[in-house]
C-alpha cells in the first residue's frame, strides 16, 4: 500500500490532526490569525512553501519559489493566460527592421521601495554590470547569450526613460528573457553599485555574498508589489504593500489590494494540507501543484470548507532523473564521480535500459490518479514548439525484457541471484536523491528503486532537504542520481541554463562556474551536449517560426535518443483556494499560480 493509498483510508484522523496542529499552534504563537491581528486595519494573504529563501540576491537565485514572485519585475512580464508578453517597467519598445537594434521606454515616475528613483541607470547596471558581469555566476546570463561565442546585448542609456539594446544578430528569445518572473529582474543601481567594486577574502566580488538571507529584511530594496517586512528562519516571511509600486487598477485606486502577505515554511505537503483544511492557509498547490490525492479529497470539502480546487491542464515544466555524468576531477584530482560508476552512466545502453525499466503509468494511475501527463518531450506541452509520440519523438515504453536485453548487449552481465554486474564483476549499485518535502517525489523514487531492483540494479534511495539537495547539484556535485522538477513555458530558450554546456544550472554534467569553488578540472562536454549547444544557439537566431519548429523538433528528438535525463510524469495544474481570495487566473502554464498577485483581493 502506497502512502497515498493510506492516506485515503484516514480522513478521520485528518480531522482530529488538524484540530490537534490548531491547538499547537495556538500555543506556540504561530497561528496565523497573530499576525491578522496586528494587520487588521488591512487585507491578509497566508501562503506556504516547503522550505525557506536561500537567497534576497535576484543573481544568485536557482531555486524556486523564491521571494523575488512577490518583490521584484523586470522590463516586461508574460501573461498567465495568453502567454504573451507585455509591458511591465517598460511601458513600450520599438525593434529595428534588421532585428538587432530594440529600445524600451520606462514609464514615468517609477520608483523603488525606498523612494529612489528607478530609471535607464539601473537597466543598464543589471544588464551590463551584473548579469554581462564575467565575475558574477548568475543564472539569468544563460537566457540572453547570443550566438556561438556566447555574447550578450550592449546595453546603453539614451535617456533617463530610453534604453537601447544592440545585439550582434536577430535574437528571436529577447523580450522573453527581459520578463518576468523567469528572466531578467531590475536591481537597484544605488543600493549595489559599491558591491561590484570590492572583493572579499575568497577574491569573489562582494556582491555575490551581497542581500543574502541574514540580511535584515528592511535593507532589501524592491520594485515589485511587494517588500520584506521580517523573517523568522524556518518559520515565515512577511511581506507588506510596496508603497511605490506602479501600478493602477482601471480607477486609478493603486496596487496591489491586499496589505499584508505571510509566507510560511512548511517541510512537509501533509501538514500543509492540515493546515488548509483547518483554515490557517487561504492558497495552497500556487508553487507546486496540489498533490493528486489532495485534489480528489478537497474537491469533497469545496462546499463545506468555504474554497475551490482548480485543475489548469497539464503543468508546464519537467519532472526528470538523472544520472552525474561529470567526468571532471576536483581540485586534488580526484573524480567528481567514482569512475566505476561513471562508466555505468555515461554508457547510453545503460540509460536506455533504466528508461525502459521505469514504469511510467504505474505513476500515474499509482501516485497521480491518473491527472498525471506522462512526459517524453523536454518541452511544456503549452509550448508551438512542444513535440509528441506521433511526430516520430522516441518513447521507451516500460519493458524489463528490453532492459535487460541492453544492458547484456553493453557488456553487463547477471550472478546466481540476479543481482546485475558490469563486465568486470561490480555489483551496479547508485544512489538516487530527491527532495523529503515533496511527497510525490519521494514514492516515486520508491517506485523507481523496486521498478530496477526487477532488472538487477540496487538502488539507495534517500529522501534530503531541498536546499542540501540544491547544493549538492549545484555546487559540490556529490551526488550519483536525482529526481527533481525543472522550470518550463512556451519559449524554448528559456531553459538554455538548464540545456547548454555553459548554463548554471546544466546539472547533469555541470561546468566549472565564475566564483565557485573548490574548482573543478577536465570538464569536458559530449558531443551530443555540443549539438544542443548548436541548436539552442540556431534556435534562438531563427526568426521564421517554421523553421524554428524544426530546429527545437530536432532538439527534443535528440535529447529522447541520447537520454542525458530521463523524463517522468508532470503533474496537472491543481491548486486550492479559499472563496475569500478574489482575482485569480489560474491556469498551468504560468510557474506560479499566483502570477497576477498585484490584482488579487482578499474580501473580508
Amino acid at each position: 500500500m502506497t502512502i497515498y493509498q493510506k492516506l485515503q483510508l484516514r480522513s478521520l484522523p485528518f480531522l482530529i490532526a488538524g484540530l490537534v496542529s490548531l491547538l499547537l499552534l495556538l500555543l506556540s504563537g504561530c497561528h496565523p490569525s497573530n499576525f491578522r491581528s496586528q494587520a487588521a486595519q488591512g487585507s491578509q494573504l497566508v501562503l506556504s512553501a516547503l522550505t525557506d529563501p536561500k537567497t534576497f540576491n535576484f543573481a544568485n537565485n536557482q531555486s524556486f519559489p523564491n521571494i523575488f514572485l512577490f518583490a521584484y519585475e523586470g522590463l516586461t512580464r508574460e501573461n498567465g493566460v495568453t502567454g504573451k508578453v507585455e509591458p511591465a517597467l517598460a511601458e513600450s519598445w520599438e525593434m529595428s527592421a534588421d532585428k538587432k537594434r530594440i529600445v524600451f521606454t520606462l514609464r514615468e515616475g517609477l520608483k523603488w521601495s525606498d523612494g529612489h528613483p528607478l530609471t535607464v541607470d539601473d537597466v543598464v547596471f543589471t544588464y551590463r554590470d551584473i548579469v554581462a558581469n564575467p565575475d558574477i555566476p548568475t543564472d539569468a546570463k544563460d537566457g540572453l547569450r547570443i550566438g556561438p561565442r556566447g555574447l550578450f546585448p550592449q546595453v546603453r542609456k539614451l535617456s533617463d526613460r530610453r534604453v537601447e539594446f544592440l545585439l550582434p544578430e536577430p535574437f528571436a528569445p529577447l523580450l522573453r528573457a527581459t520578463s518576468a518572473p523567469d528572466g531578467v529582474l531590475i536591481m537597484p543601481k544605488h543600493a549595489l553599485e559599491e558591491t561590484l567594486r570590492t572583493r572579499g577574502s575568497d577574491g569573489n566580488l562582494k556582491f555575490i555574498s551581497t542581500w543574502n538571507t541574514d540580511t535584515p529584511p528592511e535593507q532589501i530594496i524592491v520594485n515589485g508589489p511587494f517588500l520584506l517586512e521580517s523573517y523568522t528562519a524556518g518559520q515565515r516571511l512577511v511581506f507588506r504593500r510596496n508603497p511605490y509600486y506602479w501600478r493602477q487598477d482601471a480607477q486609478g485606486n493603486p496596487l496591489p489590494y491586499i496589505d499584508r502577505i505571510v509566507w510560511q515554511f512548511v517541510e512537509s505537503t501533509d501538514t500543509q494540507l492540515l493546515r488548509f483544511r483547518s483554515g490557517d492557509l487561504d492558497v495552497m498547490g500556487d508553487s507546486r501543484p496540489l498533490h493528486p490525492e489532495y485534489y480528489s479529497l478537497l474537491k469533497r470539502e469545496e462546499k463545506r470548507g468555504n474554497f475551490q480546487v482548480y485543475n489548469g491542464g497539464p503543468w508546464s515544466g519537467i519532472l526528470y532523473m538523472a544520472f552525474n555524468l561529470n567526468k571532471a576531477q576536483d581540485a586534488s584530482g580526484k573524480p567528481i564521480v567514482d569512475p566505476v560508476k561513471s562508466r555505468w552512466f555515461n554508457n547510453l545502453a545503460f540509460r536506455q535500459a533504466v528508461a525502459h525499466a521505469i514504469d511510467r503509468d504505474r505513476i500515474n494511475v499509482n501516485l497521480f490518479r491518473g491527472l498525471g501527463v506522462i512526459q517524453n518531450s523536454p518541452i511544456s506541452v503549452q509550448s508551438p514548439y512542444f513535440l509528441s509520440p506521433k511526430d516520430g519523438l522516441k518513447v521507451y515504453e516500460y519493458n524489463p525484457q528490453i532492459a535487460k536485453d541492453l544492458l547484456l548487449k553493453a557488456g553487463f552481465q547477471y550472478n546466481n541471484q540476479g543481482q546485475l554486474l558490469d563486465a568486470d564483476g561490480n555489483r551496479v549499485r547508485f544512489t538516487l536523491l530527491t527532495n523529503a518535502s515533496n511527497l510525490v517525489r519521494v514514492a516515486i523514487g520508491s517506485q523507481i528503486k523496486q521498478d530496477l531492483a526487477r532488472i538487477g540494479i540496487q538502488v539507495d534511495f534517500n529522501a534530503i532537504n531541498f536546499n542540501t539537495l540544491g547544493d549538492k547539484i549545484s555546487t559540490t556535485r556529490d551526488w550519483d542520481a536525482h529526481i527533481i522538477g525543472f522550470t518550463g513555458g512556451i519559449e524554448p530558450h528559456s531553459s538554455a541554463n538548464f540545456w547548454m554546456t555553459n548554463g548554471a544550472s546544466h546539472y547533469f554534467n555541470l561546468a566549472p562556474q565564475p566564483g565557485q569553488q573548490p574548482p573543478i578540472q577536465g570538464w569536458q562536454a559530449t558531443d551530443y551536449e555540443k549539438e544542443i549547444d548548436r541548436l539552442f544557439i540556431a534556435g534562438a537566431r531563427e526568426l521564421d517560426e517554421t523553421r524554428r519548429k524544426a530546429i527545437y523538433a530536432d532538439f527534443q528528438r535528440l535529447v529522447q535518443e541520447q537520454l542525458p535525463i530521463l523524463l517522468l510524469v508532470n503533474d496537472s495544474a491543481l491548486m486550492a483556494s479559499r472563496n475569500t481570495v478574489d482575482g485569480l487566473k489560474y491556469t498551468g502554464l504560468p510557474s506560479w499560480g499566483l502570477w497576477n498577485i498585484h490584482e488579487l483581493r482578499v474580501k473580508k
